[in-house]
């Protein structure tokens, strides 16, 4: 019952309803109702059908599963993508985040992973547009750090030192971080060695940057 509390609020206020209203309804205190929507503590399955009916929505939409459905799908899209990256093939992966965009074209996920997908095939311009574009949207901490240090590298492949020495020195105290990557970008390094790194950032590679 994930998102009960949030739903349960939610549907009350729509329906111009108190939890003393909805306390009434079902011969329990107020008290209960508010513990319910704060998250402390949760109705009795044998409540739910009733509530439903009080707010006029399903149990399904009070309980919040479409959301656990769509973020259930989002999850399998990754894990579809993921594999078939570690696999090496890119063309397959990049499908399925192309197909993704489709159904949820501004997800921060997807389009950073549509972006990590092709700067491992080497579309650098495309990868930096997109990764420009998902980063402001992401709240992903771990998501952010791996999408600017693939960035650092990008503007680096892309003749775009300067960029890349800017972002570089605003990672950071991380795995991907300023230490390690301003380093690399300011003696130079050769574009097999940025395809490495972006490889290693992207997926986890054993070898280290």
């Amino acid at each position: 019952m994930l998102y009960l509390s949030e739903n349960l609020k939610k549907f009350r206020s729509k329906k111009n309803l108190t939890q003393e209203d909805i306390a009434e309804f079902l011969s329990i205190t107020p008290q209960s109702v508010s513990k319910w929507e704060r998250g402390e503590s949760y109705p009795d399955i044998t409540f739910l059908p009733a509530l439903a009916n009080i707010l006029e929505t399903s149990i399904d939409a009070l309980i919040g599963m479409d959301t656990i459905r769509s973020e259930q799908t989002r999850y399998n899209i990754h894990k579809t993508a993921n594999e078939f990256q570690k696999n090496g093939d890119y063309e397959s992966a990049e499908k399925v985040y192309r197909d993704a965009l489709l159904s949820y074209p501004n997800k921060p996920g997807m389009i950073l992973g549509l972006g990590g997908v092709l700067a491992l095939q080497g579309k650098s311009e495309e990868a930096i547009e997109l990764m420009e574009k998902g980063l402001p949207l992401s709240i992903n901490e771990k998501q952010k750090a791996t999408t600017r240090a693939t960035l650092c590298f990008l503007y680096l492949k892309c003749g775009k030192a300067e960029k890349a020495s800017a972002l570089a020195a605003s990672l950071p105290h991380t795995r991907e971080s300023r230490e390690v990557i301003l380093p690399l970008i300011r003696k130079g390094i050769r574009e097999n060695e940025i395809n490495n790194h972006i490889k290693t950032i992207l997926l986890g590679d054993a070898n280290t940057l």
